[in-house]
C-alpha cells in the first residue's frame, strides 16, 4: 500500500474517517460506536501523509520490538522445545530476537527433522529455511540502487553510522537495520553475513565489468589510431 501513494491517500483517509465516526459519532448513528479499528503493518510510514487524513497519528501505536532471550525461551517452551543456554545464545546471536525470524526458526525446529546445529549451519545459505525471505529482501535491494548503496555502507561499518534518514527508515522497515538515535547498524548476524557476501560480490562484479569496459575502450581507441596512421 505504501508503494502506491495514489491509492494509499484515499484508503488512509477512509480509515481516518471511520475512526473519527466511531470516536465522536458525528453522523448520530450509534452503530458506529461498535466499530474498532486495528491496523497492523510491517512497513514504516515513510510516505508523506496529510496529518488530517492519516490513521497513524490517532489511537494507540504499539511497535513489536525484538524478543529478549527470556521471551524466546518462553516461546520455545510453547513449541515444546528445550533449548540449552548455549543453543539459546546461538539463536539470539544469529537472528537477534527478530519476531518473524524467531517464529520461523522455532516452528521448523519443532515440526521438522531439523536440529539446532543444522539450522545454524544452513540458515545463511540458499538451502536454509529463510531462503525465500532473504531472496525477497535481496530483490528489493537490487531494485533500489540508492537503498542498496546505503545498506552496503552499514554492512561495511563495524560501528553504527548515520545515513540518509529516509533510506534509514526504509531499511528499518525491512528489518535490515536497527535505529540507534540518528544512526543505524545491522539488525542481526543472519542479514550481516548473507548480504555482506552478496553486496561485496556485487561490488567486485561492478568493478570487473568496469575494468573490462575500459580495456575494451582503450583497445578500440588504439585500433582507430593505428588505422588513421596507416591511412595517412
Amino acid at each position: 500500500m505504501f508503494l502506491h501513494p495514489e491509492i494509499a491517500d484515499d484508503f488512509f483517509t477512509l480509515l481516518q474517517s471511520w475512526y473519527e465516526e466511531a470516536a465522536y459519532g458525528e453522523s448520530g448513528n450509534p452503530l458506529w460506536q461498535n466499530l474498532r479499528l486495528l491496523i497492523v503493518h510491517s512497513t514504516e510510514v515513510y510516505i508523506p501523509l496529510d496529518i488530517n487524513k492519516s490513521p497513524f497519528n490517532v489511537g494507540l501505536a504499539i511497535e513489536l520490538l525484538p524478543f529478549t532471550s527470556e521471551q524466546v525461551r518462553i516461546l520455545a517452551e510453547v513449541y515444546q522445545l528445550k533449548l540449552s543456554e548455549q543453543e539459546l545464545n546461538s539463536l539470539m546471536t544469529l537472528i537477534g530476537g527478530h519476531p518473524y525470524l524467531t517464529q520461523q526458526a522455532l516452528y521448523h525446529l519443532a515440526t521438522q527433522c531439523l536440529t539446532i546445529e543444522q539450522f545454524l549451519e544452513t540458515s545463511i545459505t540458499d538451502e536454509g529455511i529463510y531462503h525465500y525471505h532473504l531472496h525477497r529482501l535481496l530483490q528489493s535491494l537490487e531494485e533500489n540502487s540508492f537503498l542498496a548503496d546505503a545498506y552496503r555502507l552499514v554492512l561495511n561499518s563495524p560501528n553504527p553510522i548515520e545515513i540518509n534518514q529516509l533510506l534509514a527508515f526504509k531499511l528499518h522497515s525491512m528489518g535490515l537495520v536497527i535505529l540507534q538515535g540518528n544512526q543505524v547498524t545491522s539488525s542481526c548476524e543472519l542479514y550481516q553475513r548473507y548480504f555482506s557476501d552478496r553486496c561485496l560480490n556485487s561490488i567486485e562484479t561492478f568493478f570487473s565489468h568496469l575494468a573490462a569496459s575500459l580495456k575494451l575502450s582503450r583497445s578500440q581507441s588504439q585500433l582507430e589510431t593505428s588505422d588513421r596512421h596507416q591511412n595517412s
